[in-house]
């Protein structure tokens, strides 16, 4: 076995040390203007987009990232082709702008891009569940009011 010299040691405990800190985004939510992963975060929704060859490993991206950001327990489609159908049939962007055009499951929605020449990308959206109106944001509750208020 090979022995490590004292500054590699240093080295390799510094980086063990830095990963045990790092905490999962669902235990630690990145506050807002924070760039977390090449994702932006604006204290409630982290949102971040992942592009592959093919909507397969697309998927499997998205679900390994969930794995390893603490979600591992919200229920996802089996599969990208279960995926698929929870996109929206419609190409109405008016419709589009009010319903969620992919999968939706407290605290994470999978979506879709609008642009459909994009076959293989999905919209990651994660939500802050420690807010304290979260169910009534992520439901969009509090946009109905306000736009029932507008009328």
């Amino acid at each position: 076995m090979k022995k490590l010299s004292t500054t590699s040691g240093t080295f390799a405990m510094n980086i063990l040390q830095s990963e045990a800190t790092t905490m999962p985004l669902r235990d630690d939510f990145p506050p807002s203007g924070s760039d977390y992963l090449g994702g932006e975060s604006d204290g409630y929704e982290y949102r971040t987009v992942f592009g592959g060859s093919r909507l397969e490993s697309t998927y499997e991206m998205v679900r390994q990232f969930l794995a390893e950001e603490g979600y591992e327990d919200v229920p996802l489609p089996k599969d990208a082709e279960e995926l698929r159908l929870f996109r929206l049939p419609t190409r109405n962007k008016q419709i589009l702008m009010f319903e969620d055009n992919g999968y939706v499951h407290n605290p994470i929605k999978i979506l879709f891009p609008q642009d459909r020449r994009k076959r293989s990308t999905l919209i990651l959206c994660i939500y802050n569940e420690a807010d304290p109106q979260h169910l009534l944001k992520f439901h969009r509750i509090l946009e109905r009011v306000e736009a029932a208020k507008s009328e």
